[in-house]
This record gives C-alpha cells, structure tokens and sequence, in this order.
C-alpha cells in the first residue's frame, strides 16, 4: 500500500523537535524495553568541549512530555556546568520514567546501560535523583561509559551538597559581610541525597534549618537527626528566611519562584 500523506495515518508531533532546536540539542534518544519494564529517555545537548557527561534521573514523571522537558533542560545545565567548570566535556542527562522504590532491577539499568552503549561514548552517565552507586555498577556491565562507580568517584551527593554550602557562604559575605552562616534562617527544599548531606553542613554551622520534602519519612527522620523544622510544601515559600536553597527535584530559581519566596537575600539553586 502506498501512504503519499503520512499525516493521515499517524498525527505528526514536532513538540519534542522544536524543543531541541530551541535549546540547542544534538541528539534525543528514546528507549522502551517492556519486558523488563524500560522508559527512558537519554538528550545529549552539546558535545563541543567533549562526550556529554550527565546523571541518569528516575523519577515517576507525571507525563511523557513532563519528562522530555526535565531532560531537555538537565541536560542543557550539565553543558553550562561542566563548561564552567573548565572540563573537557560537554552536556548530557538521562531519566528513566518510574519509581525507584518499586520499579529499579537489576535487568531493567543493565538494558538502560546497553542504550548508553550505544551512543558509542557520546554520554556517559553517573547517579542523580533515585539512582545509587550499585545501579552504576549494573549499568556498567553493559558500558564502560559510566561514572560514579563504588570504590572510584562514587556518589556525587556530599561534594555536590558541598558545593552549594560553599556558594552560600561565598554569597553570605557579599550580601551580610560575613561568610558566617551561624544563626542564618536557611529553609533547604528537598531533602533527599545532596539535600540531606546540605542540612548537615548547616546543622555544623549552627544555621536555623527549615526544611520540606515530598516524602514524609525521609522529612521526619531528617527534622530528627538535624534539628530542623518542618514545613509544609506551600508554606516554605512564606518562611521569613535569609537564604533559600531549593535541592528538590526540578527546583529552578525563576521569577514565580521568587514571586512565591516573600522574604529572602540570597537564593541558591541546588
């Protein structure tokens, strides 16, 4: 049968086309394996300075589309990040659609690792959100083009978390004259790995810690072992706070966000 008007037989759809040129994106690579439960999606966005290099995300995306948007946008801040930071190494990131507390085996990252092989080094991955240094390990018995293996660089958490501590005490000095966050009113949103390593750095300090989080269980044992205070996902925007650091998952500083954050002098985006 000849089809001259493709349209017809499927609806054409150039959302995620647009995107990519709006964005500057290389490459989108979509990977489905139903036998072992597989939704994922791999963007490389610039390989000017080297092989992309970003984490892998699982997360329990609302939507497809919710989940194009959140790699698209990861990947472009790993090319800025890793540009900044003068690596020989360009942007990347990938999501696996699911819930890592139910949906992760061991069958299910090792195909994941055998569609990052197939780039041929054109992105290597390492942990991000619901991903563990023992998912890398099975990903890379299928690539070698994978980081943040047990026993080598491992989890990024604390030195991710450490990071973002550093700026704020950087950006304390400019805007309070002092690098001192002792007695700062800090409200940290998310608090999962980096999140979590964050609290303890300002529990150390001595900095009033307010903190939320999707998950009630991490945010109780977290207000437990840090002192911090609980608040609610809607109400940490209306903390009277001096520094707002929003570690949690697709946490952007944007104009609604400091619309919505009443009263702060520095905001830091984890």
């Amino acid at each position: 049968m000849e089809v001259k008007d493709i349209s017809g037989v499927m609806p054409v759809n150039s959302g995620v086309l647009s995107q990519m040129g709006s964005m500057g994106h290389e490459q989108v690579l979509f990977c489905q394996d139903k036998d072992v439960g597989l939704k994922a999606i791999i963007a490389v966005h610039n390989t000017v300075c080297g092989p992309s290099l970003g984490g892998t995300r699982m997360w329990n995306y609302a939507s497809d589309e919710e989940a194009v948007q959140d790699v698209l946008r990861l990947s472009r801040g790993m090319t800025y990040k890793n540009a900044i930071s003068g690596l020989d190494l360009g942007g990347g990131k990938a999501v696996i659609i699911g819930d890592s507390r139910k949906d992760k085996s061991e069958a299910l990252m090792r195909r994941f690792g055998q569609f990052v092989d197939s780039l041929g080094g054109k992105y290597i991955t390492a942990e991000d959100v619901g991903i563990s240094p023992q998912d890398m390990s099975w990903v890379s018995m299928e690539t070698n083009h994978v980081a943040g293996l047990p026993g080598k660089s491992g989890d990024p958490s604390p030195v991710t978390a450490y990071g973002v501590y550093m700026g704020m005490k950087a950006s304390a000095k400019v805007q309070f004259g002092s690098d001192s966050l002792a007695g700062k009113k800090v409200a940290v949103q998310g608090v999962g790995h980096v999140g979590e390593y964050l609290v303890g750095y300002l529990q150390k300090e001595g900095a009033e810690i307010f903190i939320s989080d999707i998950h009630d269980e991490t945010l109780n044992r977290v207000s437990r072992e840090y002192g911090a205070s609980v608040v609610g996902l809607d109400e940490i925007y209306d903390i009277d706070m001096d520094i707002y650091a929003p570690c949690a998952l697709g946490a952007t500083v944007n104009d609604d966000t400091l619309t919505k954050v009443k009263m702060f002098n520095y905001c830091w985006s984890c």
